[in-house]
């Protein structure tokens, strides 16, 4: 059966917002899909990375042709280095977790950075066993005043890091245990979590749609020593980030400028 992602809004033609998160919605419809099959452990991630990668290469070709694309599962032939507008996209992150059905906490990462503010400038997140997508764009999610009496800090549910549980003393915060890293950022956006601090290595595609919808949102991100994350760089690898509430912000970055970080987040 050949999948058929539909039509995108008439106002993707020229809304990038829009684009974006009919992008990510609808490789997530092919990556339910695929979780469908019957497929299992490693044929199953393998068989959703390469569906979403081709079905997004695609759509991004046919609605915004004169752009350059940064996938994770892509050859990055660094065409994107001079081109004005390049869609940065990993078409599923947290393939593990995809992987073990029924969990949710995976998700499809669509950003767009653009040369004129070399910054990104749109950007969708969607969480397809969930059924939500968090965009940019008109009815971008606004983050709600704290309503935890303790700050509560998003953590890998394998590989919590030493420093965050120091981190966590620090701030009398609790660590809540997940999957991928958009899904850790989205808590933070959901009022689920106040803070992401991550510093065990990544890449360009793991943060850039996550932080354009988290600033989206009102909320803080930088890297972990609190200088300005900055993407379609010709190395990829971006390997910390800090997202949280605006009021966490200082003390966070003061923690780490003062204690330093040593594993993954």
């Amino acid at each position: 059966m050949t999948f058929e992602p539909g039509t995108p809004p008439d106002a993707a033609a020229h809304d990038d917002h829009v684009l974006a998160a009919w992008l990510a919605e609808a490789a997530g419809r092919r990556l339910l899909e695929v979780r469908g099959e019957g497929l299992e452990g490693r044929e199953l991630k393998d068989a959703g990375d390469a569906a979403a990668h081709e079905l997004l290469m695609k759509l991004v070709a046919e609605h915004r042709p004169d752009d350059a694309v940064l996938s994770e599962e892509g050859k990055d032939d660094k065409v994107r280095l001079g081109a004005d507008r390049v869609w940065i996209i990993d078409p599923l992150d947290g393939t593990r977790e995809f992987s073990e059905p029924p969990r949710d906490d995976w998700a499809v990462h669509v950003a767009l950075w653009e040369r004129g503010p070399a910054d990104l400038t749109a950007g969708a997140v969607a969480q397809p066993a969930l059924g939500e997508t968090f965009t940019t764009g008109p009815g971008a999610p606004v983050v709600p005043p704290r309503t935890a009496e303790r700050p509560r800090i998003a953590v890998s549910r394998s590989r919590p890091p030493e420093f965050v549980h120091v981190l966590a003393g620090e701030l009398d915060a609790e660590l809540v245990a997940m999957g991928s890293a958009g899904v850790k950022v989205m808590s933070v956006v959901r009022d689920l979590t106040d803070a992401y601090v991550h510093a065990g290595g990544q890449y360009e595609w793991d943060s850039a749609a996550p932080v354009a919808v988290a600033r989206a949102a009102g909320l803080f991100t930088s890297r972990i020593d609190g200088t300005p994350l900055e993407y379609n760089q010709d190395d990829v690898y971006l390997p910390d980030l800090i997202v949280c509430r605006p009021e966490l912000a200082e003390r966070i970055v003061d923690f780490v400028r003062r204690h330093g970080v040593t594993s993954a987040g």
